[in-house]
């Protein structure tokens, strides 16, 4: 979920919103579905506010066609989301995080067996959809699931010793963010009926730019109030990118903050972690990161027509790096 981000023009932000409504409405139909014994808990987190994002970038990539309102754009998106939907599930469970979307998450307000089951379920109803789409874009779909998958057993096990822990992050940001955005992309363009290559470009665009988002979260998770951060919070982040920037340099302070990670942070610590990583170099090596996935994204924008969706792309692409300033 991203904060709402003006697209400039009121129709075409209308048109937009409208395309996410129908997402949104399709996702609660086809949950609405399932046997009451799973009803409450598949449906948790899909109206949980805010702007989902995979769902924006498949109605964006999709007014590039002739037909940004079809049936097929729709039925995409919300089998992307529903996959996006189903991972929440599951990295609550491995995170042990209590929240999710800003709301307890799965796993908090059920159990870990439960919050597993409701992932599964949501995979299942996603595939449901996707199969109802061309072979083709079927094959876009399961391709970025596996990407995504692939992706969370890499987090999980953790960067191999003859692996650079930076390049490990970003290849994870890129398999389980990039993946499902790129495919939302790709599909919301190709459905749409929009040239070849400008169903590249979008896909490539989505890649880049969900890199950035992802790691302006980051940013922002860990530069907010300090009072509403935990030691638990705290001792998930260091597998982020300020924090591997920061436990790279060679002072007494990165000192004293490897020390204060090496073992369960007490709450009591949180507020003097959080200093000592904020005057590290860490968080604006990591903003430079993601303004340099913004310019790789920028690249992209003048392969695509000169009309509304190019400069609503362009804005997205400046909240992505703003957002963390």
């Amino acid at each position: 979920m991203i904060p709402a981000v003006s697209l400039g023009d009121p129709q075409f932000t209308a048109n937009v919103h409208d395309g996410i409504a129908r997402i949104t409405e399709l996702i609660n139909s086809e949950l609405s579905q399932a046997d009451e014994v799973m009803r409450d808990t598949v449906a948790h987190l899909v109206d949980a506010g805010g702007t989902p994002f995979r769902p924006l970038f498949t109605v964006l990539a999709a007014q590039l066609g002739s037909d940004p309102d079809g049936w097929e754009v729709t039925v995409a998106g919300a089998a992307i989301e529903l996959m996006h939907l189903g991972t929440l599930c599951h990295d609550r469970v491995v995170d042990e995080s209590d929240m999710s979307r800003k709301t307890p998450s799965d796993n908090t307000r059920w159990t870990n067996n439960f919050a597993i089951l409701a992932g599964d379920y949501r995979f299942a109803t996603a595939s449901q959809l996707a199969s109802r789409l061309d072979p083709e874009a079927f094959a876009v779909v399961a391709e970025a699931f596996a990407e995504l998958i692939t992706g969370q057993m890499r987090a999980t096990r953790g960067p191999a010793s003859h692996i650079d822990t930076i390049e490990h992050y970003l290849r994870v940001v890129h398999e389980k963010t990039g993946s499902l955005i790129a495919a939302s992309g790709q599909l919301g363009a190709a459905l749409s009926g929009a040239a070849e290559e400008q169903i590249r470009r979008v896909a490539r665009l989505g890649r880049m730019i969900g890199a950035a988002f992802e790691i302006s979260r980051d940013i922002i998770a860990i530069s907010g109030d300090s009072a509403t951060l935990s030691g638990a919070d705290l001792g998930q982040a260091v597998h982020t990118l300020p924090m591997l920037y920061a436990l790279r340099e060679q002072t007494p302070d990165t000192s004293r903050l490897r020390e204060l990670l090496a073992g369960p942070i007490h709450d009591d610590h949180v507020a003097e972690a959080l200093t000592l990583l904020r005057c590290s170099p860490g968080i604006g090596k990591a903003k430079n990161v993601v303004a340099a996935y913004a310019a790789q994204a920028r690249e992209e924008l003048p392969y695509l027509p000169d009309r509304q969706p190019r400069r609503a792309l362009a804005t997205l692409i400046d909240h992505a790096v703003s957002a963390c300033d």
